[in-house]
């Protein structure tokens, strides 16, 4: 047997991921260097440090079972053995002792109650004795493995009501008819992004690849999908670099998809599934790209603590910026040549091509930043942090134009209604959507600065909130496996479907009538909402 601290290592790496402290995994894997191992992630299956440790504690469990003779105690435990308790000094020893004296206990007592038995078997067996309640143990004994709570079998509804699934309304669940599940990737889904033109679905996982499903209702029975493989150059040849693609993003005509990864490489692929360009400056994963609006730069930010603006036609880097001390998490364009980055040291950078220093710095949030987001005029910049508020800031002032403090827990990802000036809707309001680890969802009116509605159904941290086109409806995915759509005029449930896996992200196609959806189970759904 070998165990090396690679192995564990990585096995804890991916309880984090797993367990949704994405950026306790990013930093994680950073210090103990997960990505210069050489385990193959494709092939360790999900929950692998839960399956191990439930196994020790087995081995540990039937270690106190066991007699110095070798024979098996008859009877079970005193009380099941926790995993605190298995690490413990002498704990097998004192179970044991304890197990014995449990034994000799009910061997007096069976004994005792068999002498009592003979003494008066003559005098009672001729008289009718009252009818009683045998004793608890001997009604309706459980099954194996279950116990009673209250009466009922299989006690853990009463004990765990909070973990039970949510009951789906009938009248809102998406029949399973319009529900595609696509599978393929052999890991996680973390991202998935819609063609802004076609009916393309570009998902990205933690198997290394990413791949591009053809859901066009011209595309010859059903979806197809490409597969994007993520390859490093190893003496001379090209293999799977094995680790995580973190980002995707389509430019803004649909003809290129930009892809970032683990192995600190971004990409640029053609619709068909080509790769065109390999972008290397980073050192270290890249956790988010953006192509700008006119498609001619991209922009990536990494756990280097640099953001870099990339020329997509050439693939060389046109500026490297260094100006945060951390590991950069987020990155928005502002307009083509101007951007915001956000990181785990707190503060907001906007920074400008051609500009050696940021041209504004925004400070206010005390814990990391998880997300930026620029209103779609380019005037207010949102921000959403691990210390559970969002922030609302404008160039036009140092200190924050909003302090937004309702969530409970970790705000996780913040999006804008394509709604009010400088959109394809003017004339409705402009809204902000806060997706947090608390389960809810919330939409604010930013210009009063209120919370509109608080969004409630789902049971598990929200990893993803997305507006459709037209901004009348709100799409949520959550770890409890539920994609959510709400009418964020009314804050109603109008559809809700459950998938195989936690959800990762959700995205509305261009058209407004499609949903889809990633997931910690390697699926990715696509859900019909037309009629």
């Amino acid at each position: 047997m070998s165990i090396t601290s690679d192995e564990v290592n990585f096995l804890v790496y991916r309880y984090l991921q797993e367990s949704g402290f994405s950026h306790s995994a990013f930093t994680f894997g950073i210090e103990s260097h997960i990505s210069q191992s050489n385990i193959n992630g494709t092939l360790v299956p999900p929950a692998a440090l839960i399956s191990i440790l439930q196994k020790g504690l087995q081995y540990v469990e039937a270690e106190i079972s066991i007699n110095e003779d070798g024979t098996v105690f008859d009877g079970r435990p005193i009380e099941s053995l926790s995993l605190i308790d298995a690490v413990m000094p002498d704990v097998v020893q004192t179970r044991q002792q304890a197990f014995r004296e449990k034994l000799a206990q009910q061997q007096q007592a069976n004994a005792a109650a068999a002498a009592a038995a003979t003494a008066t078997a003559t005098a009672t067996a001729t008289t009718t004795t009252a009818a009683t309640p045998a004793p608890v143990s001997q009604q309706n004994p459980p099954k194996n493995g279950e116990a009673t709570v209250n009466g009922e079998e299989n006690g853990a509804h009463a004990i765990n009501n909070h973990s039970k699934p949510m009951e789906i309304d009938g009248d809102v669940e998406i029949p399973p008819n319009k529900a595609t599940v696509l599978r393929g990737h052999e890991s996680e889904v973390f991202i998935c992004a819609w063609n802004p033109v076609s009916d393309l679905l570009a998902s990205g996982s933690g198997d290394s690849t990413a791949r591009i499903w053809n859901l066009n209702e011209n595309s010859n029975g059903g979806s197809t999908q490409l597969v994007l493989r993520h390859c490093i150059r190893e003496g001379g040849h090209d293999v799977p670099s094995n680790k995580d693609v973190t980002s995707l993003d389509w430019n803004s005509d649909g003809t290129l998809l930009a892809t970032g990864s683990y192995d600190g490489f971004a990409r640029i692929w053609t619709e068909d599934g080509n790769l065109a360009s390999t972008l290397g400056q980073h050192k270290g994963p890249i956790f988010a790209l953006k192509w700008n609006k006119k498609g001619n730069y991209i922009l990536s930010a990494g756990v280097d603590k640099t953001t870099i603006i990339w020329d997509a036609h050439t693939g060389e880097a046109k500026q490297q910026f260094p100006f945060h001390s951390a590991p950069a998490l987020d990155v928005d364009w502002q307009n083509n040549t101007t951007f915001a980055s956000c990181s785990t040291d707190m503060c907001i950078h906007v920074c400008r091509l051609g500009c050696d220093r940021p041209v504004k710095t925004f400070q206010g949030h005390t814990n990391e930043v998880n997300a930026i987001k620029w209103d779609p005029s380019g005037m207010l910049l949102a921000s959403c942090s691990d210390d559970m508020t969002l922030k609302i800031w404008s160039m036009k002032q140092d200190t924050c134009v909003h302090d937004l403090q309702a969530h409970s827990k970790e705000i996780y990802t913040i999006k804008w209604s394509p709604t009010g000036p400088a959109t394809s809707n003017p004339n409705s309001n402009i809204m902000l959507a806060s997706a947090s680890f608390d389960s809810t969802v919330r939409l604010w009116d930013v210009e009063r600065g209120v919370c509109i509605h608080t969004l409630t159904k789902h049971q598990e941290p929200v990893y993803s909130v997305a507006f459709s086109p037209d901004g009348k409806y709100l799409a949520s995915g959550s770890f409890d496996k539920c994609v959510h759509i709400w009418n964020t005029q009314s804050g109603s449930l109008v559809h809700s479907y459950r998938g195989t896996g936690g959800i990762f992200e959700v995205c509305w196609n261009a058209r407004g009538d499609k949903v889809g959806a990633s997931a910690s189970d390697g699926s990715v759904c696509v859900l019909d909402l037309r009629k």
